[in-house]
């Protein structure tokens, strides 16, 4: 006789079979349901300020912990980072212009999108009549601005004069044109009108904006005193215009009488009250900062040309007006960029 282990007819195993299933059924449509991603059912307000913000905490409504591997094509202003919780973080780079944006990103399949206005942003924090909007506020940006600024300085200083851009014509147009055409979009367009593409190979173009898509637009340089306000943009307060006095007296802020505490990308402003342009400035250049790049502007009938000297020989320059010394009450001193304010 066959022992009591004997196997159920195919009938009733069939049977067991399909109660199980239906009893793990709402089970596993349950543990789906709840395993989903919490966002918020708002949307977000956000200035935008070009600023790095927190936007929301992200977890698993199962309670499990959650991947940073586990996120899949998210929209590049989206950055996610492990939080202490074992959730994920998600911040946001925030345009410079307001509006309307949904980025997104899926998870196993799911696909999410926040929903964040972006606000207009009039703050100027440091008062010096740049929106807190346009000022770097990334060390990566704040060097790749410095890089850029001072390569394109370096190709102009190697061109014949009568390759120049025919707008440089003096201290101040070489700085207009250097700053403006480190703020642009370094595409394959950009790259191609270039005489010497090759030098700039190596560089990343800022991440936080680009001119001139901006809220000053066209309008790159502040040629009026006084804090940012919306109403600079109706009142002529910025242009796409400025001399080496409103460049000095608007858009940089001193670092310093002491030579030494210039990093490449500085300036260094000159004023000599017996010439016609009295305003005089230079680019600092050069690995160590030991550099400086300028042009001459009109030299009697000539129109003048670009120079690269090193600033030890300017420290012993034969014209003691052009030494950058703390005693020469001609040197202004070391100038840098309002841009870069958010560094120092």
């Amino acid at each position: 006789m066959e022992s009591g282990c004997n196997e159920p007819p195919a009938t009733t195993r069939t049977l067991r079979s399909v109660s199980l299933a239906l009893f793990l059924l709402p089970l596993v449509l349950s543990g789906c349901s709840r395993d989903h991603l919490a966002l918020p059912h708002n949307s977000i307000a956000l200035p935008a300020d070009g600023r790095v913000h927190t936007v929301w905490n992200l977890s698993r409504r199962s309670g499990r912990s959650l991947s940073l591997a586990s996120i899949e094509s998210a929209s590049s202003e989206l950055r996610f980072e492990p939080n202490p919780s074992g959730g994920l973080t998600i911040l946001v780079r925030s345009p410079v212009n307001p509006g309307v944006a949904q980025p997104h990103f899926s998870w196993r399949g799911h696909r999410y999108a926040l929903s964040i206005h972006y606000l207009p942003s009039a703050s100027d924090s440091f008062r010096d009549g740049l929106p807190d909007a346009l000022h770097l506020h990334s060390p990566q940006d704040r060097q790749a601005f410095r890089s850029w600024f001072v390569a394109i300085a370096e190709q102009e200083a190697a061109l014949p004069d009568d390759k120049l851009p025919p707008e440089i014509d003096d201290c101040a147009a070489l700085l207009r044109y250097a700053y403006r055409e480190s703020l642009v979009q370094h595409d394959e367009r950009w790259f191609a009108a270039q005489p010497e593409p090759s030098r700039f190979a190596s560089l990343v173009s800022i991440a936080q904006y680009h001119y001139p898509d901006t809220p000053l637009g066209l309008n790159l340089f502040r040629v009026a005193p006084g804090p940012w306000t919306p109403a600079d943009l109706s009142r002529g307060s910025v242009a796409q215009f400025a001399d080496a006095h409103a460049l000095l007296a608007f858009n940089t802020f001193q670092v310093s009488r002491d030579i030494r505490a210039a990093r490449p990308g500085d300036l260094l402003f000159f004023r000599q009250l017996e010439q016609n342009s009295q305003y005089h400035s230079m680019v600092i250049a050069g690995p160590n900062a030991d550099w400086v790049i300028y042009h001459t502007g009109p030299v009697g009938q000539q129109k003048g040309e670009i120079r690269r000297v090193a600033i030890e020989d300017l420290l012993h320059h034969p014209d003691a007006r052009w030494r950058p010394i703390p005693g020469n009450t001609n040197f202004l001193g070391v100038y840098r960029w309002n841009l870069l304010h958010d560094g120092d």
